[in-house]
C-alpha cells in the first residue's frame, strides 16, 4: 500500500521549538486543520512539511471519499436488505481502514520515519 523510506536520524530543528519528529505527528492529528497549521507555521524543517503537507492532502481525499461513499449508499439503500448490508460493511471498512492509516501515519512520524503514501506522498514531497 505505501512504501516506507527512513528517516533521517537527526531530523534538525523546528521553528516552533518542537522536535520535528512531535510537530509531524502531530500534524496527522486533526488532518486538514493540523496539517495547515503546522505547514504555515514551519518554514524551515522540510520532514515537518512533508508530513503537514500529506496530512493535508490525506484529509482532503478522505473529505471526498466519504462523500462519493455517502452518494453511492444513499442509491444502495433502496435495495432491501443487500443494499443495507453492502451500506454497513462499506462504512464499516472505509471507517476502519481510515483509522488504522491515520493511526500508522502518526506512529511513522513519530517514530522520525519518512512514510510516504502513494500518489499523495509523492504530491506532498514535492511540495514540502
Amino acid at each position: 500500500m505505501a512504501n516506507s523510506e527512513q528517516g533521517q536520524t537527526d531530523l534538525g530543528t523546528t521553528s516552533m521549538g518542537l522536535q520535528p519528529n512531535v510537530a509531524a505527528a502531530l500534524a496527522y492529528v486533526l488532518t486538514v486543520l493540523t496539517g495547515i497549521l503546522f505547514y504555515v507555521i514551519e518554514k524551515e524543517n522540510k520532514f515537518v512539511r512533508f508530513h503537514a503537507m500529506q496530512a493535508i492532502l490525506l484529509g482532503a481525499a478522505w473529505i471526498v471519499l466519504w462523500i462519493a461513499l455517502a452518494i453511492l449508499m444513499m442509491m444502495l439503500v433502496f435495495i432491501p436488505f443487500i443494499g443495507w448490508i453492502i451500506n454497513a460493511i462499506a462504512y464499516l471498512a472505509v471507517g476502519l481502514g481510515g483509522l488504522v492509516l491515520w493511526l500508522l501515519l502518526i506512529f511513522k512520524a513519530f517514530k522520525g520515519e519518512r512514510f510516504k503514501l502513494p500518489v499523495i506522498g509523492d504530491i506532498a514531497e514535492k511540495n514540502s
